[in-house]
C-alpha cells in the first residue's frame, strides 16, 4: 500500500479507503458482539470475498462488477454445462 501523497486537507486523498472501512465497520463490526479475534477476522475475510469484491466495479474489467464479467465473458455453451 503507498502512503497517500497529497497536500494537508485534500479531501480526495483517503476517500476510497474511507468508504471502504466504512461499508466493513456498517456490514460487519457494528452487527454484532466478536467473542474472539478469529471470528471477526473470519468474518472480516468473508464478507470482503463474497460480498464487497463481487459487487465492486473494477477499472480492468472495463468498471463492470466481477459477476457482470463473468455474465458477459461466459459463451452461451459454457454457461449451459
Amino acid at each position: 500500500m503507498v502512503g497517500s501523497m497529497g497536500r494537508v486537507g485534500a479531501c480526495g486523498d483517503n476517500a476510497a479507503m474511507e468508504s471502504f472501512f466504512s461499508l466493513l465497520q456498517k456490514n460487519v463490526l457494528d452487527r454484532r458482539t466478536w467473542t474472539t479475534r478469529d471470528e471477526l477476522r473470519i468474518a472480516n475475510v468473508t464478507w470482503i470475498e463474497r460480498t464487497y469484491h463481487r459487487r465492486r466495479r473494477q477499472d480492468a474489467l472495463g468498471r463492470l462488477t466481477p459477476i457482470e464479467y463473468e455474465t458477459i465473458m461466459t459463451t452461451p455453451a459454457t454457461q449451459a454445462a
